[in-house]
């Protein structure tokens, strides 16, 4: 190799390393502006139990579901939860489905709502809970007549009961029938909805009539649309009974088949309570009714400790990883120091980016990984070292240690990856946020360890082993 074509490797070789270390200094700016900045594009999305906040249970009833449809039902639900927290301006809510143990003779499904930065548990409670449950019914009319006679005669009975004893009705029976309830499941629900329109009084004297208070027009999707024909095509003549959260609104009689899967909603309505009721339903019609089964609060003091117990840690750990490298390997310690600084500098560029929510346990998968971190640079220093002590030059067997180290590097980087993707896929919410960071953190250091690490170490002045002042700062160890 002439003098010339070395001289300008080298000057690639300084020119790959300055650039590796302006992309660390980059992302490290990167990174500390938006921690410094309040208003920041990309700041970090910490979990409920870092930024304080609500956590709530819910209780889903699925009695009346077919459990072949339960699955795709409490999505659907888990779903318009998610869309109607997001509307009122919670940041980051996490939202997921989760049953309850086999222990129990029967699965409780439940909604978990966590709430990041909600201090305030009754007024999130109640915005959740606005949003409606509507359902479709065809009503027995036989079975009405009974209701009714019955409501009749717990009327009169309350009356007298001042006067003299009270007469016992629980097993009424009339014409030898007892009481049921009077509304049919369609199966027309919420689930089908597509959008509400409210509108204002008019004139329907051509179509047959005058709606005299504001009223609702709602629209099905294609399969709800279908049904809605179905049912008003087999009923002609009977009841379609309308229930919003549990509530008779109206129950107008079916005239004839109502193809393209738009229905009327009529009840005594103020032009407000309609436009309110038109975009409760938009955002969100519950497919299933719910029941808060618990709520949790976690104080902004507390996530708050969490949170610099966390960066604490994770400091105390970067600094000791970082001298015991320095300590043992020497220079190339300190080029992994550099290729460990770089690593922690682009995971957090990575939370603010993606976004990543970081949870406790997201910090302690965090904190694991900056060991894990030099894993990768520690099998190429130990192989590097036997190169060296071989004879070769430092860069020669920086070169050779990294080309024999790769297999072990890439075997034990994937079970790890494996690991974390089988945590993330199994585990609950809090695993999750664990396994994510982890995983993360493993591919990300593999990169470094082998482009950071590789680049700075092959820019550096080659040395030997032997007949050279600084050769022993290539060995590793107490003797030089």
């Amino acid at each position: 190799m002439t003098e010339t074509s070395a001289s300008t490797q080298a000057a690639i070789r300084v020119f790959r390393a300055v650039l590796v270390v302006a992309i660390g200094v980059a992302l490290g700016w990167f990174v500390y502006g938006n921690v410094t900045n309040p208003a920041a594009t990309y700041p970090f999305k910490l979990g409920l139990d870092l930024a304080g906040g609500a956590h709530l249970v819910y209780e889903a009833d699925t009695s009346d579901v077919q459990p072949a449809e339960v699955n795709e039902l409490m999505g659907v639900l888990r779903d318009v939860i998610e869309r109607r927290v997001n509307i009122f301006g919670v940041s980051e809510p996490v939202v997921y489905v989760e049953e309850s143990s086999f222990v129990t003779d029967e699965p409780v499904q439940r909604l978990v709502v966590e709430l990041p930065g909600v201090s305030d548990v009754s007024a999130a409670v109640a915005e959740i809970g606005r949003t409606p449950l509507l359902e479709f019914k065809l009503v027995d009319q036989e079975a009405l007549a009974i209701q009714e006679t019955i409501e009749s005669f717990e009327a009169q009975n309350q009356a007298t009961s001042s006067d003299g004893p009270r007469t016992e009705i629980s097993n009424v029976r009339v014409n030898g029938a007892t009481t049921s309830d009077p509304y049919l499941d369609t199966d027309l629900t919420g689930r089908f909805f597509e959008r509400a329109e409210p509108m204002l009084p008019q004139n329907n004297s051509g179509s047959g009539g005058f709606q005299a208070s504001p009223y609702l027009t709602i629209t099905f999707n294609n399969e709800g649309a279908d049904l809605f024909e179905q049912i008003t095509r087999d009923n002609v003549g009977e009841q379609l009974a309308i229930f919003l959260d549990g509530e008779l609104l109206s129950a107008p009689t079916i005239n004839e088949a109502i193809p393209g899967g738009t229905a009327i909603i009529t009840g005594n309505f103020t032009a407000e309570e309609v436009r309110e009721l038109a975009e409760n339903l938009n955002f969100g019609a519950l497919p299933l009714p719910i029941e808060l089964a618990s709520t949790q609060t976690v104080g902004a003091t507390l996530g708050a400790q969490v949170l610099e117990h966390g960066i604490s840690a994770g400091m105390i750990g970067l600094s000791l990883v970082i001298a015991f490298m320095l300590l043992w390997y020497r220079v190339p310690g300190l080029v992994a120091a550099v290729a460990l600084l770089f690593y922690v500098v682009s995971m957090l560029a990575l939370f603010q980016f993606v976004p990543v929510v970081l949870t406790a346990a997201g910090l302690a998968g965090f904190v694991l990984s900056l060991g894990m971190a030099v894993d990768a640079n520690v099998l190429v220093f130990e192989r590097m070292k036997e190169e060296y002590r071989s004879g070769k030059d430092s860069r020669a067997a920086a070169r050779d240690g990294f080309a024999r180290a790769w297999s072990a590097i890439r075997d034990g980087n994937i079970t790890s990856i494996l690991s974390a993707v089988i945590l993330f896929w199994f585990g609950t919410s809090i695993v999750k946020g664990f396994a994510l960071v982890f995983g993360l953190g493993v591919i990300l250091s593999m990169l470094t360890a082998l482009t950071v690490t590789r680049t700075l170490l092959i820019a550096l002045p080659s040395l030997t082993h032997q007949g050279s002042r600084f050769g022993w700062l290539y060995n590793s160890g107490f003797k030089k």
